[in-house]
């Protein structure tokens, strides 16, 4: 779906940007240990969509996938109220889209697993 999203918005001239989640935290930090933090948000700031694979805190529209619940998320954070902090921020003036059913990509992976396993038939 985000992927969609970002192609639709790509065709009607709209630049986006996607980071896995870990990337841009460490970019973020490495700017602001130089003190080049804000120059770095302003870069962000231009995109009028940045597409975060799992999780992420920037500015502007924010487009955020996890495969997870909130209710999973303090496996992801050190902390119980880093997970409030950071859902808190997330869920303020957001839509959320939860999807439920079975994953494709697990459905991809059970069909490959069901052709092997005929084929050593």
């Amino acid at each position: 779906m985000a992927s969609g999203i970002a192609l639709a918005r790509i065709g009607l001239d709209q630049p986006c940007r996607f980071y896995p989640a870990t990337a841009l935290v460490q970019e973020l930090q490495k700017t602001r240990s130089d003190y080049a933090l804000p120059a770095a948000l302003q870069r962000l700031d231009r995109y009028p969509l940045l597409l975060i694979d799992d999780v992420g805190y920037v500015r502007r529209s924010i487009l955020i996938t996890s495969n997870q619940p909130f209710s999973a998320w303090e496996e992801i954070f050190p902390s119980s109220s880093m997970t409030v902090a950071a859902v808190g921020r997330l869920v303020h003036h957001c839509r959320i889209v939860e999807i439920k059913g079975d994953s494709h990509l697990r459905a991809q992976a059970a069909s490959r697993a069901l052709v092997k396993s005929q084929g050593e038939e």
